[in-house]
């Protein structure tokens, strides 16, 4: 028996590509036949060697269990937004459960073929044309999931499903073409725009400092002037008061100078009271305002009191003379009752 099994031919099939039971059969791998006894299903035969009963029992389906490439052929869709389009795709499929497949449907692969493109229709009826194109990978994964729940009865499950050309009539090409090139053109537009607004802002930028830096460097050279300005007009005013305190030095120290004192004190204090009340309403005076005498001899006891310690400082400071001090004039003492007058 071992030796008529291993040597048994190989399982001829019929017409319709079915094998022919001999009573010992070979299945090979990848492969599983359901064998039907008396027309009621028996079992599946497993890869390798196996034995049935001739007549009674006949192999009524084989199914492959390697993974199934089915061209989906080209269809058309509408799209949400009324575009129609010519769509074709590939799918790839196994059977999980040959029970299922042989006894859930007549033609499993036609079938699935269908309810690939019923699927495909409905859902680009779902998207926009640009969202097709956007969206493939979300579209063939919503056709599988669609795919699968309804062929999970026929023992069959779809492995993936792959878009491969999608067809748009020439008119929406051409205005999709133009949609592109004014897009392009815009982009080109807006950077060209950019660039000239980012130069604009550059030399406006350099105009202000430039602007900044002049006023700051014309400030600085004006307070410079002005400070020279001012100390020349400051040194200057002192030579002057420097000058003119010297010159009324030398001429008090002259003869009759106290007299021309007395007369410039005078004609000062004669001013000042002409100019009294003029700027507000409220004095303070002293009871003898209008001895102008007594004014006079007030200031220039101030004035003798002020200048005594210059004076005995200078005397200190001359060494005596030899000769005898001569008394002095009659002139001189004339002159000192008026002054002191």
């Amino acid at each position: 028996l071992k030796r008529s099994a291993w040597l048994a031919p190989a399982p001829c099939r019929l017409s319709s590509g079915l094998p022919v039971n001999i009573g010992v059969l070979f299945v090979p791998q990848q492969e599983a036949w359901v064998v039907e006894r008396m027309g009621k299903f028996h079992r599946i035969l497993e890869p390798g060697l196996n034995f049935l009963i001739p007549l009674l029992d006949r192999i009524r389906y084989v199914q492959s269990l390697k993974e199934i490439v089915i061209n989906v052929p080209e269809q058309s869709a509408v799209t949400l937004d009324n575009v129609t389009l010519q769509i074709d795709g590939v799918l790839y499929l196994r059977v999980m459960d040959p029970y299922k497949a042989s006894y859930g449907v007549e033609d499993p692969e036609y079938a699935v073929t269908q309810l690939a493109q019923t699927t495909m229709r409905s859902e680009l009826g779902k998207l926009s044309l640009d969202r097709v194109f956007r969206e493939r990978e979300s579209l063939n994964a919503n056709i599988v999931d669609a795919i699968n729940q309804a062929s999970d009865y026929w023992g069959i499950r779809c492995l993936r499903y792959e878009i491969k050309d999608i067809h748009v009539p020439p008119r929406v090409k051409e205005s999709m073409q133009m949609q592109v090139e004014a897009e392009r053109r815009k982009r080109a537009m807006v950077l060209e725009s950019e660039g000239t607004r980012e130069s604009a802002i550059n030399v406006a930028e350099g105009q202000k400092q430039a602007q900044i830096l002049a006023s700051e460097a014309e400030k600085a050279e004006q307070i410079n002037k002005a400070a020279g300005r001012e100390a020349n007009a400051v040194l200057v005013k002192a030579r002057a008061k420097a000058e003119a305190i010297q010159l009324l030095a030398a001429a008090l120290a002259q003869q009759h100078g106290s007299a021309a004192a007395s007369l410039s004190v005078a004609e000062q204090y004669v001013s000042a009271f002409s100019k009294l009340a003029k700027d507000s309403n409220t004095l303070l005076l002293p009871a003898n305002a209008g001895d102008v005498t007594s004014m006079v001899a007030q200031a220039l006891g101030i004035y003798s009191t002020l200048t005594k310690p210059q004076a005995v400082k200078t005397q200190e400071e001359v060494p005596p003379a030899c000769e005898d001090p001569q008394p002095p004039s009659v002139e001189m003492l004339k002159a000192e009752e008026t002054s002191s007058s």
